[in-house]
């Protein structure tokens, strides 16, 4: 449970830094902080941040890729 809190943290931080950032970006620039995460665990984190409305998803120049920002 705390990995996943960790996880939400870290997430939370670089959208604070960085703006709005896709599933891409965030796994990159997680692995690049040390946490050793895949695609698959960030969306999924994600997904949860959403249904607690931490975080909110839409698309960008129709380009079909989700982006992600802090409400």
């Amino acid at each position: 449970m705390s990995a996943t809190i960790n996880l939400e943290g870290e997430i939370t931080n670089l959208l604070r830094v960085h703006g709005s950032l896709s599933v891409a970006f965030l796994t990159r620039f997680l692995n690049e902080r040390g946490l050793d995460c895949t695609r698959q665990k960030v969306e999924r984190t994600l997904r949860k941040m959403i249904q607690q409305k931490k975080v909110e998803a839409f698309y960008t120049n129709g380009n079909k890729r989700k982006h992600y920002r802090l409400r």
